[in-house]
C-alpha cells in the first residue's frame, strides 16, 4: 500500500508547517489562521538567490559522480544556509550544488557534506524526508501554483509530488504524480550505515525531463534567458550510536526526535519550502558550460509581481481583522504595512467570493494579476 495514502498531506507538512484541518470550502479560515507568520517572515526573507544554468555538450550519464567535462566547469551554488536566514547558525555541515541544460534534461548535482551516512527507507513514495535527504522544488511559470518536488536520500529512494498550490491557500499535494522520466543517482565518500567510521559526504545526481513540467504552461523547447523559480533543501537529523546503528536524538520532554535541520540554498524566511515566491531563480543559458561569463539579469516585471504578492498577504491580515477583502489602498493601508510605497498603481476588482488585484509598469504591455488564492498570472 502507498504510504503516503495512508497518512495523508499532514504528514506531507513535516515540521515545517502546522496543517490546520479545515471543512471543504473554508478556504478563508485559513486566511485567519496563518496571516500572522506569513505576513510578517515571508515578506522579510532575504532577496532570492539566482544561478546561470548552462548547457551540457554532450549527453550525461547520471550515475552520482558529475565527471564530464561540462560538469566540472559549472559553476557551483553559494553554500546552503539555514532556512530562517541569517538569523540562524550557519549549518554544521557543507552543502552545494550546481546545473545544466540541454533540450531534454534539467539536470541537477548536489554535494553533501557528512560524518555519519545513513539511510532506511527503500519504499518510492514514502516520506523520505524521515531520513536525511535532498530536496528540489521547481515552479518554472512563477505563479506559485501547480509546482514540483522532489527528493531522495542515500539509498536512492524517491519521493515525487506536485502540488496544486501551496497549504496556506488550501493546496493539496498530488503523491500519486511521477516525474515522466527522471533519473537519479547517488555516490558515497565512505560506508552506509556503519558507525565504527566517518564518512565524508554523499552527492546525488538528477535529471529531470523537461517534458515533466508542461502542468507549469513549460513551452519546448526552451529559449535561452527563460527563468524558473528553484529552490534545494536538505534535511539534517541529528543522531547518536546505539547497539551498532544510528538512532535520531530524541528530546526528554517531549519523547520525540529533535526537530530537524533544514539547510536550503536560497533561504525562506521561516521553516516552510512551500513559499514558491521565496525560491531562487535559475536563467537558461545558450552557452556550453566553461566556454564563457554570463551574467544574471533581474526580470523588471518581478518588481510588479513582488508588490502584488505584498497586497495579497497585506489582503490576507485584513480579511481576519475585518472578515471581508479591502477594495482600495487606502483600506490596505490601515493596516500598517511595513513594506511599501507602492509603485504601479494597483486596480482593485473584489467580487463576492473574493479578488483580483492588477499592476503593470508604465512601459510594459503586460498586465500582472493576482487574487485570493495566491496565484499570479499576465495578460496583455
Amino acid at each position: 500500500m502507498n504510504m503516503m495514502k495512508t497518512l495523508q498531506p499532514n504528514l506531507i507538512l513535516k515540521n515545517r508547517i502546522r496543517k490546520i484541518k479545515s471543512a471543504p470550502g473554508s478556504l478563508f479560515l485559513l486566511y485567519l489562521l496563518f496571516v500572522i507568520p506569513f505576513l510578517s517572515k515571508s515578506q522579510n526573507a532575504a532577496l532570492p538567490k539566482n544561478y546561470v544554468c548552462c548547457r551540457a555538450n554532450a549527453p550525461l550519464s547520471i550515475d552520482g559522480f558529475a565527471t564530464e567535462s561540462c560538469w566540472t566547469k559549472a559553476e557551483w551554488t553559494d553554500d546552503f544556509a539555514d532556512i530562517e536566514g541569517d538569523r540562524k547558525p550557519i549549518p554544521r555541515f557543507r552543502t552545494r550544488a550546481k546545473m545544466l541544460w540541454d533540450n531534454d534534461y534539467l539536470y541537477v548535482f548536489a554535494e553533501l557534506y557528512e560524518p555519519n551516512i545513513w539511510a532506511n527507507l527503500k519504499q518510492r513514495d514514502t516520506v523520505i524526508f524521515y531520513d536525511n535527504d535532498f530536496e528540489v522544488f521547481i515552479d518554472p511559470d512563477g505563479d506559485t501554483h501547480r509546482y514540483y518536488e522532489y527528493e531522495m536520500n542515500v539509498l536512492n529512494t524517491q519521493w515525487d509530488l506536485l502540488l496544486t498550490k501551496p497549504y496556506r491557500d488550501g493546496g493539496n499535494p498530488l503523491t500519486s504524480w511521477n516525474f515522466d522520466v527522471v533519473r537519479s543517482a547517488v555516490s558515497i565518500a565512505g560506508t552506509m550505515n556503519n558507525p565504527s567510521d566517518k564518512d565524508t559526504c554523499w552527492c546525488v545526481e538528477i535529471a529531470f525531463s523537461l517534458k515533466s513540467f508542461a502542468d507549469s504552461s513549460v513551452v519546448l523547447p526552451i529559449k535561452p534567458g527563460t527563468q524558473w523559480r528553484i529552490n534545494f533543501s536538505r534535511v539534517e537529523w541529528q543522531t547518536l550510536v546505539d547497539k551498532g546503528r544510528y538512532i535520531k536524538v530524541i528530546n526528554p520532554q517531549t519523547r520525540k526526535p529533535l526537530p530537524e535541520d533544514n539547510w536550503v540554498w536560497s533561504p525562506q524566511g521561516v521553516i516552510n519550502m512551500h513559499c514558491p515566491e521565496t525560491w531562487g531563480f535559475i536563467q537558461f543559458s545558450d552557452h556550453v558550460a566553461g566556454t564563457q561569463i554570463e551574467k544574471f539579469l533581474p526580470n523588471p516585471e518581478e518588481n510588479v509581481k513582488d508588490e502584488l504578492r505584498a497586497l495579497y498577504f497585506a489582503q490576507r491580515k485584513y480579511y481576519s481583522q475585518y472578515k471581508r477583502f479591502a477594495v482600495n489602498l487606502i483600506e490596505i493601508n490601515q493596516m500598517n504595512v511595513d513594506n511599501l510605497k507602492w509603485k504601479f498603481n494597483p486596480l482593485f476588482h473584489n467580487t463576492d467570493k473574493g479578488y483580483e488585484i492588477t499592476a503593470k509598469q508604465k512601459k510594459s504591455r503586460q498586465i500582472w494579476h493576482i487574487n485570493e488564492t495566491g496565484r499570479v498570472w499576465s495578460s496583455e
